[in-house]
């Protein structure tokens, strides 16, 4: 093939101080480099559809088709390097510069790409400040209407055996893990595959009453109607953490349907007034953005419950139209019968999700309110379980927040519910705090037969047949949870589940890496960074371990392994952590 000319977008990067790092010790610099592009840098470029044109030893110039796509991957790319880079050393760090380039340029017959779109590319690289990434003029124009970052203009500048001055533009990068987000008309940056049954995602419901208080509300709504929905075995349910982030933001069906790998996507909106209440909702066939159902319910507040039981039928008459009518019973849940109740339930809610001391402190009134309206509300008990496991973890160790937690995750699983989020979290609540491994795996079982689709269940069932020592269960559980909420909250359980999965099987440098994925995905949980420590010492690497350990004292200093982990994990699992904490000289 003779070379040809074409447009394209050009991202050049390059180590800072790579002399310096591979003078102090170039095997371990190259090795770490390696690591960096197959479990970092390389994914990412993957994602957002780039092509690797050539490596420079300490650098890379890699072409997309996309000027945002580049942008998109560079930001990412170098949010994921802070992150990494937490803890470590000044003096060992690797950090990259980044310059992006939209321009002309010569590919030749074994496509490599030459030309000054390159060089210009090259050069911006060479301004930019470490972590940084700069943008020719050029580039920028494409990107400042379609990226939610701030760019600033750093004049027009001379670069070598450039013939004119090229404006340079910086991008401010922002907080530690920012993404960066698109406009709404911008295509996903990942696709999933559609699953063989019919899928769908429901989409966080307009509050069109005016009133914020109210979106507690109408997010409760969605979240019952989710759970109703995710009950019908053959259906496929995004679960709701994943579904939610796209609250507030303009979208496109179609975009969400790729982003989400689903078939269908139901929204609407919910209008509360007095006693009454309206619900609007339309199902829509993501890829085509055809309606295909849309319909308006009013009536009296006390009739919510049967409210959402007509949209969960209609939706999936829709979806599936064989569906027999033993599968939609399914869908029904038991439901308090104190409408008081389920409201402070749903304002406590937001704050037990955040699993944070403060959070907590205002979720465990509201949820003792609710349990004094309805003494039996499994769902109140489970999450006063959950918050009460998290005071214990996070408050000082006591034993009065320890019981508390066992009487109500106990009085969940005794309770005869059929909500699959609240027996699931009873169940881990008991692992963790009880070292009841057999009661919560049937716990979560007892759910997900409730529930196939229940994410919550299956991440927090792959932690617990992990501290079963039920390492190929736990892969499953994982896998299946992080198909199932990509974007979910709970995801560094499913990374801590594979990673105990891989030390379960003495493969130490596999598991150091998932410990690495849920320190990124978590990066406050302190457990992930420990566990990173055992898995390198195992495998070798005592300096990279120490390192992990360092960061895991800097978040939690009274850390004592036989607490956090020696009464609550299976013996083989314990094993493997207690060797590898000894080769680090840990207090066992």
């Amino acid at each position: 093939m003779a070379e040809s000319r074409k447009l394209a977008a050009i991202l050049a990067a390059d180590v800072v101080g790579y002399s310096r790092l591979a003078g102090a010790d170039e095997d371990r610099i190259l090795a770490r480099l390696r690591a960096l592009r197959s479990d970092h840098i390389d994914p990412i470029i993957a994602v957002h559809n780039g092509r690797v044109v050539k490596r420079t030893g300490d650098g890379a110039l890699v072409e997309f088709r996309s000027i945002v796509d580049a942008v998109r991957c560079a930001i990412e790319t170098q949010n994921g390097m802070v992150e990494r880079n937490a803890g470590v050393p000044p003096a060992r760090r690797i950090e990259f510069r980044i310059g992006i380039h939209l321009g002309d340029v010569v590919e030749e017959a074994d496509g490599d790409l030459m030309g000054d779109g390159v060089n210009i590319a090259a050069r911006l690289e060479g301004v930019a400040e470490p972590n940084g990434v700069c943008l020719s003029s050029a580039a920028y124009e494409q990107v400042r209407d379609k990226l939610r970052h701030e760019f600033v203009d750093l004049g027009e500048k001379e670069l070598k055996n450039i013939a004119r001055p090229v404006r340079v533009y910086r991008v401010t990068m922002g907080r530690s893990g920012e993404k960066s987000e698109p406009i709404a008309s911008e295509k996903p940056a990942v696709r999933l595959a559609l699953p063989d049954k019919p899928s769908i995602a429901v989409l966080p419901f307009q509050n069109m009453s005016g009133d914020p208080e109210q979106e507690y509300f109408a997010d409760g709504m969605v979240e019952d109607i989710i759970t109703g929905l995710s009950r019908i075995k053959w259906l496929f349910v995004i679960a709701r953490n994943s579904s939610f982030v796209y609250k507030g933001k303009s979208i496109d069906v179609r975009e969400v349907g790729r982003e989400l790998g689903v078939r269908y996507v139901l929204e609407g909106g919910i209008r509360k007034a007095g006693g009454r209440i309206r619900i609007t909702v339309q199902l829509i066939e993501a890829e085509s953005a055809a309606h295909v159902w849309a319909d308006r319910y009013d009536g009296a507040l006390t009739d919510v419950f049967d409210l959402q039981d007509q949209i969960t039928d209609r939706v999936v008459g829709i979806v599936e139209p064989s569906l027999q009518r033993s599968e939609l019973e399914r869908s029904r849940r038991k439901r308090p019968e104190n409408l008081g109740a389920y409201d402070l339930y749903l304002r406590a809610m937001p704050h037990v999700a955040a699993q944070m001391p403060e959070d907590i402190k205002t979720a465990m009134p509201l949820l003792e309110e609710a349990l004094k309206l309805e003494p039996h509300y499994a769902s109140a008990h489970a999450n006063m379980a959950w918050c009460y496991e998290l005071r214990f973890a996070r408050g000082g160790l006591h034993e009065a927040d320890r019981i508390a937690a066992l009487r109500h995750a106990h009085a969940t699983l005794t309770s005869g519910t059929d909500d699959a989020t609240a027996l699931a979290v009873a169940g881990f609540v008991t692992c963790l705090l009880g070292a009841e491994h057999e009661a919560a795996l049937n716990a979560i079982d007892r759910a997900l037969s409730l529930n196939p689709s229940c994410a919550t269940a299956l991440y927090l069932g792959a932690q617990a047949q992990a501290l079963a020592a039920h390492g190929e269960k736990a892969r499953t559980f994982a896998l299946r949870a992080l198909r199932l909420s990509p974007f979910d909250s709970l995801a560094f359980e499913a990374y801590m589940a594979l990673g105990e999965a891989a030390l379960l099987e003495e493969r130490y440098d596999e598991a150091a890496t998932c410990f690495a994925n849920a320190a990124q995905a978590n990066a406050k949980f302190s457990t992930a960074y420990f566990c990173q420590a055992y898995s390198l010492a195992l495998a070798g690497d005592m300096e990279e371990a120490r390192i992990s350990v360092e960061r895991g004292f800097e978040l939690e200093p009274g850390f004592q392994f036989q607490v956090n982990f020696q009464w609550r994990i299976a013996p083989p699992l314990l094993e493997q952590m207690v060797k590898g904490a000894r080769l680090l000289g840990l207090t066992i």
